[in-house]
C-alpha cells in the first residue's frame, strides 16, 4: 500500500522503515530535513509540506500522524484535513487522550474522512520486534489499512489488532500504560529492598537474570533491567528522577469517573511525583509536627 507518514522521529522513522522493508510505498514528513533525507536513503520519500504529502498519495489516501500529544496532534489533524478528501483515511499513533480522539474522529466525520486511533506499543524495539497496536475507529477503514498493520505488528498478533469504536485504541493504550507503572514501580521497589539488605551481599543484577527464566514474575520490564544492571550493576549513572507521560495521569482520571479502584496504578503515579521533589513540604512539615509535639530529634537544612 502507499502510506504517508508525519514524523519521522523514533518512533515514526523506524515504522517507515518497517513498512518499506515489507514492501509498501512510503511518503514522509518532519521538519527536520536530516529526518527526510534519512527515509529517502531507506527507499522512501521525504515530503517538506504536508500538503504536499496528501497531495504525493493516491486517492484514497492513508496518512498516519506519529507526533506529540496535545497542541501538536491537534494542529497537524487540523492541517491534513483541510488538504484529505471524503473516504481518505487518518490514523492518530501518538499518545492521544481518548476523549480528544473521539472529538476529532465526529469532526472528520462530517468530512467524511474515517480516522483511527492507535495506540502504538514497541518503543525503539518496534523495528525489530513489531509494535503493539491497538486501534479503535470504523472497522471498515481498520479492514481497508489492514495490510499496513499486518506489517506492522508482530506476526503472533495475526492482525487481531481492532479493538472497538472511536477513541477505544487508545483507551486500551492508555490502561496499557496504566499497568506498565504498577508493574514498574513493583520492580523498583523490590529491587531498593534486595540492595537494602546490605548484609546478604546480594547480586542484583545476578538475580534479575535468574528471574527471567520460568519464575513467574518473568517479563520484558524484567529481562530489560536485567542488562541495565548488567552495564551498570548500582544503577549510579542515573538518576532517581522519573518523568510521566501523562496516560498514567488519564488512567487514575478514569478510575475515578468510573468509580474503579485502581490503586496500585495510582500509587505508581503518586511515586513518580515524588521522585520529582527535592525535599519536599510534605515531608518538612511531617518533621516540624513530629519534633512539635514530641520533641523528636529532627534534621537541619544547611540554612537552619
Amino acid at each position: 500500500m502507499q502510506i504517508g507518514i508525519v514524523g519521522l522521529g523514533r518512533m515514526g522513522g523506524n515504522m517507515a522503515q518497517r513498512l518499506l522493508r515489507d514492501g509498501h510505498e512510503v511518503f514522509g514528513f518532519d521538519l527536520d530535513a536530516g529526518a527526510r533525507e534519512a527515509l529517502e536513503t531507506q527507499g522512501g520519500t521525504g515530503i517538506a509540506t504536508l500538503r504536499d504529502l496528501v497531495g504525493a498519495l493516491d486517492a484514497p489516501r492513508t496518512v498516519w500522524a506519529m507526533v506529540p500529544a496535545g497542541g501538536i496532534t491537534e494542529k497537524t489533524i487540523n492541517e491534513l484535513a483541510e488538504h484529505m478528501s471524503a473516504g481518505d483515511t487518518l490514523i492518530d499513533g501518538g499518545n492521544s487522550n481518548y476523549k480528544e480522539s473521539m472529538r476529532r474522529s465526529a469532526s472528520l466525520a462530517e468530512l467524511e474522512i474515517d480516522m483511527l486511533d492507535s495506540g502504538t506499543s514497541g518503543g525503539i524495539w518496534g523495528l525489530e520486534n513489531g509494535y503493539c497496536l491497538t486501534i479503535g475507529g470504523s472497522r471498515a477503514a481498520y479492514e481497508r489499512n489492514l495490510p499496513i498493520f499486518k506489517s506492522l505488528a508482530p506476526e503472533e498478533s495475526d492482525g487481531n489488532l481492532y479493538v472497538g469504536p472511536s477513541g477505544s485504541g487508545h483507551y486500551v493504550k492508555m490502561i496499557h500504560n496504566g499497568i506498565e507503572y504498577g508493574m514498574m514501580q513493583a520492580f523498583a521497589e523490590g529491587l531498593e529492598l534486595l540492595e537494602a539488605k546490605d548484609d546478604f551481599g546480594l547480586d542484583l543484577a545476578a538475580i534479575c537474570e535468574n528471574w527471567r527464566y520460568g519464575s513467574v514474575i518473568r517479563s520484558w520490564l524484567l529481562d530489560l533491567t536485567a542488562e541495565e544492571l548488567k552495564e551498570d550493576p548500582s544503577l549510579d549513572s542515573l538518576s532517581s528522577y522519573v518523568d510521566d507521560s501523562g496516560e498514567g495521569r488519564w488512567t487514575v482520571d478514569a478510575s475515578v469517573e468510573l468509580a474503579v479502584p485502581a490503586p496500585v496504578i495510582t500509587a505508581a503515579l503518586q511515586m513518580r511525583f515524588r521522585s520529582r521533589q527535592d525535599n519536599p513540604m510534605g515531608g518538612r512539615a511531617l518533621a516540624a509536627m513530629r519534633n512539635a509535639f514530641g520533641g523528636h530529634s529532627v534534621r537541619k537544612t544547611d540554612g537552619g
